[in-house]
């Protein structure tokens, strides 16, 4: 599956293609059980969407974060759900960039091979939220290893996952110089962990997002499952960011995308008083404008994903990309049950729910609030406000 400038779209029939084998009864009788999308998942390692990122030596696809914006985009637009995926795509960034020689030649070909999935990142905490440089969770050095006690909240796919990224703190905050120093990176084997420190408690929620509570008491990692160097952990953390909002953003614009087509679709067919109702303004203004702000939100996250691909600094673009992307898509979730009445509450339509999906993204992976404070502060210049 080597990429060429061109080659996007064949990467996305093929990603349609494969969708199709998962329609709408799929998902909702998954969303009843809160199960995990097993033979999703398996069929889009297979396929080698979910090593897109993977360098070919690997055993990857090698593509680029373009490429694989697109695929995940492509899931959403089909009606799918790539959340419980796309943390494998946009954790590679971590691993790639500053993890071993070793590390890399031993997990990745076995991720790329579908042998073992790297899908949970355990960053947030409750004490914390999204002020991650307060995180309390440590990890103290001790001969051959780390010994980590913590707790962590929201860690999704953490029961599906064989490996977890963990941020912990190894430096204490008062011997540190700068806030974002003291904070390191560990790949912990969850298959090992469980039951020797590692306690997984699953948080039930409004969409199927198999989200979860981490206790960790006395856990040892390990010193050469360290990513990096020790005490650098948040700046490496802060570029993997960026690729997340990227492509959390391109899977917004596909949930936009979803969402347009169901209304005009209905809009066309649906007769009231002897016409269509899309012949109405007050039906056909609502969706015209969810076009316009998906195509907007599409441009900035092209926009954002080559910068990144440039090694250029993407922060604003990446934030704008997500910003404008949950935007859109929370719009055109609104407009789509308001187009379909009393139909869009229904289960069958799968409308609502990709509506309560979509709705996540105005909180996560940050929220709405703090990119609008990171616009102010560090585009406009406007005075620090936290």
């Amino acid at each position: 599956m080597g990429e060429q400038a061109d080659s996007y779209e064949e990467i996305r029939k093929s990603v349609r293609a494969l969708c199709t084998q998962f329609p709408g009864s799929y998902w909702r009788e998954l969303d009843r059980d809160r199960a995990y999308p097993k033979a999703f998942v398996d069929a889009l390692t297979k396929a080698g969407f979910l090593s897109a990122l993977i360098p070919e030596e690997y055993g990857g696809s090698g593509l680029s974060l373009s490429a694989a914006a697109a695929i995940l985009e492509e899931v959403q637009a089909a009606g799918c759900n790539g959340a419980a995926c796309h943390a494998q795509m946009y954790m590679m960034g971590t691993l790639l960039r500053h993890g071993s020689a070793a590390q890399k030649r031993k997990y990745l070909p076995e991720i790329a091979a579908g042998k073992i999935r790297l899908q949970a990142f355990g960053v947030t905490e409750p004490g914390s939220g999204t002020d991650t440089l307060s995180i309390a969770t440590t990890a103290k050095r001790d001969g051959a290893n780390y010994v980590v006690n913590g707790q962590k909240i929201w860690t999704s796919r953490a029961e599906h996952s064989d490996l977890m990224l963990l941020l912990a703190r190894t430096t204490p905050k008062e011997a540190i110089k700068k806030r974002s120093e003291g904070l390191s990176v560990f790949l912990v084997d969850m298959r090992e962990a469980a039951g020797k420190g590692l306690t997984i408690r699953p948080i039930r929620t409004m969409m199927n997002h198999a989200t979860t509570e981490i206790f960790i008491e006395n856990l040892r990692i390990p010193a050469e499952n360290l990513i990096g160097e020790e005490g650098q952990g948040f700046r490496y953390v802060l570029s993997g960011m960026n690729a997340e909002r990227i492509l959390i953003a391109a899977e917004c614009v596909g949930d936009a995308k979803w969402f347009i087509e169901k209304a005009v679709s209905y809009a066309k067919e649906r007769n009231v008083f002897a016409r269509p109702i899309g012949q109405n303004q007050g039906v056909q203004f609502p969706i015209a404008r969810s076009y316009a702000q998906m195509r907007a939100a599409e441009l900035m996250v092209v926009e954002a994903a080559k910068r990144y691909e440039r090694g250029e600094d993407c922060g604003e673009e990446a934030n704008l990309a997500k910003l404008l992307a949950a935007d859109a898509s929370w719009a055109a979730a609104d407009m789509c049950v308001q187009t379909h009445g009393g139909f869009g509450f229904a289960e069958e339509y799968d409308i609502e729910r990709k509506f309560r999906e979509t709705r996540l993204y105005q909180v996560a992976p940050v929220s709405t609030n703090l990119i609008l404070s990171f616009l102010a502060e560090h585009v406009l210049g406007l005075p620090r406000s936290y």
